[in-house]
């Protein structure tokens, strides 16, 4: 129910009322994630395959200028997570960003946040389990096994892990992220090297000649970076996992700023640093979308099992993007059954304070992938992707919504905002709204797979108008007695 509704209910003398969280979806929660989880649930969010994989084509197409393409888009993505960080210092909640629609856009707002953010997350677990399943056939001692096979596996150990507990679930993500951060640390410290000492990479001597020799900064002119722009943003998915997380710490407002703000400096250092790296070492024609950029440079200089090193580290990326979807989705549908939105099965939670429910209806589509691994295995991973992509933009576009009625809301009275700020309201969220459907529209500009990924919207906006019209009065009775039971 919206926050109009509950505030004047817990200014009675009702002990219920009191007691009672602004968001009915928050109770029952465990407050067992500590700061070093919610700290590297951040890092894990920031470094992914979009980084270990992809920067490889897209150092191809674009050359140098990705590491502009980085820091612009990281830029935007570091409001995204300020916002959200201040929307949860106000009130923290595992519903995130679809508490926060429930309260400044009503109850379709809070709807629409939270099927788009499941259709990401959910189509994103398919992405992940075919992913896992392709860097295992990396090592011969599993080519025999289907493909179909080994995204079973996967789904079915991390679906254990985030049922257990989310204490579990946070050393999971640790640990997934230390490793991530040694092996980009490990990479930088070699890379340093060979630009001091001047070593050879492939017959050529690293440094700003390689840029210069070949092209410069725009080898391709401005268009191909504009274009990997719609890609580069997608690397980002997952930094808005902090909000949930929040949810289930003792003390957010210490541990969210720092997490929130150590951010920047770590997409500055581990991405636009790497990509700068990888620019000096390599002319961007060498490096493909076939193979990781670091794999490729380590091969260069004759470093023994550099590509098994790497095909490890990206499906560790690969393991803690699903286990970070399992984990959000299942509090988000907690939270939006206890609205009526979603289905009352996922609001159940097990003993160890872990909603089970939610979790299972996002594995459940997950399986499907499996499906799609086995009928189309070669077409899996870039068919869901690229529906993903709907979902993280949509997503990001209301939290900056949410982010600007709050504002609007805290200018007249009716809120007090906390001294963690987003700077420059409103003008920040309408830039980072407008380069975000920038982004998405550029999508137009790939007839094989984007062009075909936009004109799905039209269906999943008749899928949502008819999803809302079986659910709103369930809505709208649930809203109702909630009022009531807050007010006796």
């Amino acid at each position: 129910m919206s926050k109009e509704a509950v505030e004047p209910a817990q200014a009675t003398d009702s002990p219920q009322a009191a007691a009672t969280p602004a968001d009915a979806g928050d109770a029952g929660y465990s407050k067992d994630l500590k700061a070093r989880h919610v700290n590297m649930i951040a890092i894990g969010g920031a470094i992914g395959t979009g980084l270990f994989l992809g920067a490889g084509g897209r150092l191809h197409n674009a050359g140098p200028a990705l590491a502009l393409a980085y820091l612009v888009c990281g830029v935007f993505a570091f409001f995204v997570v300020r916002a959200l960080g201040e929307l949860v210092l106000y009130r923290p909640s595992s519903g995130s960003f679809v508490s926060y629609a429930r309260e400044f856009l009503g109850e379709k707002g809070a709807y629409v946040a939270g099927w788009m953010y499941f259709l990401n997350w959910s189509t994103t677990g398919i992405a992940d389990i075919t992913a896992i399943a392709l860097y295992t056939h990396y090592w011969s001692l599993f080519t025999a096994v289907p493909q179909w096979l080994l995204a079973l596996i996967a789904l079915a150990v991390v679906l254990a892990v985030n049922l257990i507990s989310v204490k579990i679930f946070g050393e999971m993500e640790f640990w997934f992220a230390i490793i991530k951060v040694a092996t980009l640390v490990g990479f930088m410290f070699v890379g340093i090297f060979l630009l001091a000492t001047q070593h050879d990479v492939d017959g050529t001597k690293p440094g700003l000649s390689v840029i210069a020799d070949h092209g410069g900064v725009f080898p391709h002119g401005m268009m191909p970076v504009v274009l990997v722009m719609q890609g580069v943003i997608f690397a980002y998915a997952a930094l808005e996992l902090v909000g949930v997380a929040a949810g289930e710490t003792a003390e957010p407002e210490k541990v969210v700023p720092r997490a929130v703000n150590s951010i920047m400096w770590r997409v500055g250092l581990f991405y636009v640093g790497s990509v700068v790296l990888l620019a000096l070492l390599l002319p961007g024609s060498v490096y493909s979308a076939d193979q990781s950029p670091f794999v490729t440079v380590l091969s260069k200089i004759g470093i023994p099992a550099a590509g098994d090193v790497m095909n490890l580290v990206v499906l560790t990326a690969a393991m803690s993007s699903l286990n970070s979807g399992l984990y959000s989705t299942g509090r988000i549908l907690r939270s939006m059954a206890t609205a009526g939105s979603a289905p009352k099965f996922t609001a159940r939670m097990n003993r160890s304070q872990v909603p089970y429910g939610g979790i299972l209806l996002t594995c459940a589509v997950c399986v499907l992938g499996v499906g799609l691994n086995y009928l189309m295995p070669s077409q899996a991973f870039e068919i869901v992707l690229n529906v993903a992509s709907l979902g993280i933009i949509s997503t990001w576009v209301i939290i900056m919504i949410c982010h600007l009625v709050f504002v609007r809301r805290a200018r007249a009275g009716l809120v007090t905002r906390p001294r963690f700020r987003l700077k420059f309201s409103p003008v920040t969220e309408i830039a980072t709204i407008v380069f975000l459907l920038v982004c998405l529209g550029m999508m137009w500009n790939d007839p094989e797979v984007g062009r075909k990924t936009l004109l799905l919207i039209p269906l999943v906006a008749l899928l949502l108008t008819a999803g809302w019209y079986g659910v709103r009065r369930r809505v709208s009775r649930n809203t109702d007695e909630e009022l009531t039971r807050l007010t006796k």
